[in-house]
């Protein structure tokens, strides 16, 4: 029998599966934080190793006989930070005398897509911080639409929508535009009151933009025009990628699987959105059939063949 470990990485926890090449899960672990672009990879790597020696354990399988190991996390998108952690990881398993025959690294967003369609095709769109879309068609090859990063892309994402309202803000200072219920919403909240405090905590301070956006949300909700139009035009932008999702998959049916607390989250905003998607022939929402880390586990049953 051979065995399969799919490994799901975050910034605070990484889950980890071990399973057979029916599909059947033998066991599951939770370890340390796995993200190596914000953590040192010596310390990644190390960590990873104790959670695959720990789903082995667990499961009382010889690691010789798990054909291959996939871990999805952020950071991944670019193929040689994928390799240099790739690389250290195998170097780690040598010190400690475990034998790991395949490791590989994908995108956080790349397991989550497996996951959530158990292998089919399908699309994910993640909003949360910024936002991407990932597709795959029915010969198995992978689309993305947006993912552009927050200078040129991240529509329909907390920080584009909190950047959109701070400049409303700013606008409302200089008198440029309408007064906004949200002037009054970020002052309350974060001690903004003009615009030379608001450019040195924008510019000086580093701040927080996405932290912006459920205050928009509140002034649209509450009726403000301003912040109203500002969520439509980030829906629309949201509904222009599935649409040319739908282009790029060519498939009769889209069938999308919503990621990210921007539009999972029930909220004014996500409400929105949804009842827009509802407008659109022949796409339909979805629930995620399986977690990243089994999707983790899929995908590396599926190259290995």
């Amino acid at each position: 029998m051979d065995y399969y470990i799919g490994i799901d990485g975050g910034g605070t926890k990484t889950k980890a599966v071990l399973i057979d090449d029916n599909l059947k899960i033998i066991s599951e672990d939770i370890g340390g934080p796995s993200n190596f672009l914000v953590f040192d990879i010596d310390t990644v790597a190390n960590s990873l190793i104790e959670l695959i020696g720990n789903v082995l354990n667990k499961g009382n399988i010889d690691s010789q006989n798990v054909k291959k190991i996939l871990l999805g996390t952020a950071g991944a998108g670019r193929k040689e930070d994928a390799e240099r952690l790739e690389n250290k990881l195998y170097k780690v398993a040598k010190t400690k005398s475990i034998i790991i025959n395949n490791f590989k690294v994908e995108s956080d967003a790349r397991i989550a897509l497996e996951g959530a369609f158990a292998g089919k095709p399908g699309s994910i769109l993640i909003a949360g911080t910024g936002s991407i879309m990932f597709g795959k068609d029915s010969n198995g090859k992978i689309h993305r639409v947006g993912g552009f990063g927050r200078l040129l892309g991240d529509e329909g994402s907390g920080f584009h929508i909190g950047r959109a309202g701070l400049n409303a803000v700013a606008k409302s200072f200089d008198g440029r535009a309408n007064k906004t219920l949200l002037t009054d919403l970020v002052k309350e909240k974060f001690d903004i009151a003009n615009s030379t405090q608001l450019i040195n905590e924008v510019y000086k301070n580093n701040f927080d933009i996405p932290q912006v956006a459920p205050l928009v949300i509140d002034a649209a909700l509450k009726g403000d025009k301003i912040c109203t139009e500002i969520l439509n035009a980030e829906v629309d932008e949201l509904i222009a990628h599935i649409v040319a999702m739908k282009e790029k998959i060519k498939t009769d049916v889209l069938n999308v699987s919503l990621i990210g607390g921007t539009i999972t989250t029930d909220n004014f905003y996500a409400e929105k959105f949804r009842n827009k998607i509802n407008e659109l022939p022949k796409v339909k929402l979805k629930e995620a059939e399986l977690p990243p880390d089994m999707g983790a586990a899929l995908l590396a049953k599926e190259n290995n063949l």
